[in-house]
């Protein structure tokens, strides 16, 4: 075997420092609790009376509420809410609960993007809860998430959907804020998932990003500073076909605006309930959004045989 000098090696090979940052342990929900900063609650129900889908029950406190339900689909029921209007802070804590009972269907967005502030130590803590009843069909469909630099947040997702319910839901996490070229240079964002059909775990996906990790940003994102998920419950061969074709026909657009987008398929243990997962990194909101709404507009046609009606606000 040749031995290798060290003085030979450190002439020959040029190392680059790469800042890594190192593992956090994520904020326990008991940990956030003990936190000073505001509390906001919100739980809603929608059910199906004779005609139409209603918001039976609503329970707020603090800053969480949601303006009067609209009708542009005429069954359907379209719900803004709206989160604190000067963002949220370290120490802040919501709760959202949504349940769709049988035969309702919802639709619950919100009118702008969500954005989580600069915090020095405590984390914001934004728990989601999800339940979709048989023969219901709930959709959230939030505008982004922006988290400002040294951010630090928790946000956890609970989905719950009996079998024969329908769950159209994304996610849109923005890291910095690239129309400003201002990136996520310190600070951090955690948090968890989980689809449950029945009382099955499907998806469990964690969340765990850190600002400033070079490697992270490099291997993780592309050196993107957004990405997003979509989640379709009862999905099928022929809906995911139309998905891959949608995403093949919007090839010249994704790179055009140099987003990366890709579409997979799970099931549950008995290969009984099929979930499509849409994934998309990028650096504006405004191509992610239209992609999401493309998908969403399909599977909803597919869904029912008839076009929706965006919510108006995405128009705004």
């Amino acid at each position: 075997m040749t031995a290798i000098h060290k003085n030979t090696l450190a002439n020959t090979c040029k190392t680059k420092t790469i800042n890594i940052a190192a593992i956090i342990p994520k904020p326990l929900p008991s940990e956030l609790e003990l936190q000073q900063g505001w509390r906001a609650q919100l739980e809603l129900g929608f059910s199906f009376n004779t005609t139409r889908t209603v918001l039976k029950h609503r329970k707020q406190l603090g800053p969480l509420a949601v303006q009067r339900p609209l009708y542009p689909e005429g069954d359907i029921c379209h719900t803004y809410l709206l989160h604190p209007p000067g963002g949220v802070v370290g120490g802040d804590k919501l709760s959202i609960a949504v349940c769709s009972e049988n035969r309702a269907k919802a639709l619950v967005t919100t009118p702008g993007a969500t954005k989580f502030y600069r915090s020095a130590e405590k984390y914001a803590y934004q728990r989601q809860h999800f339940t979709v009843k048989t023969g219901a069909m709930l959709e959230w469909l939030p505008q982004e998430n922006i988290y400002f630099p040294e951010a630090r947040v928790r946000l956890d997702t609970e989905i719950d959907v009996e079998p024969g319910g329908r769950f159209i839901g994304w996610e849109m996490h923005c890291f910095g804020r690239p129309a400003l070229k201002e990136g996520f240079t310190g600070g951090s964002v955690v948090g968890c998932t989980q689809l449950r059909i029945g009382n099955e775990l499907v998806i469990a996906e964690q969340l765990n990003v850190h600002g400033g990790d070079q490697h992270q940003q490099s291997a993780g994102l592309r050196g993107n500073q957004m990405l997003g998920t979509m989640i379709v419950t009862e999905s099928d061969e022929p809906l995911l076909n139309m998905v891959q074709t949608l995403l093949n026909d919007y090839q010249e657009y994704l790179l055009e605006n140099k987003v990366v987008a890709g579409v997979t398929e799970v099931t549950d243990s008995s290969d009984a309930h099929r979930i499509m997962v849409v994934r998309v990194m990028g650096n504006g909101t405004e191509p992610m959004m239209a992609l999401f709404t493309q998908v969403w507009l399909s599977v909803r046609q597919s869904w029912s045989g008839r076009t929706p009606n965006t919510p108006r606000i995405w128009a705004t």
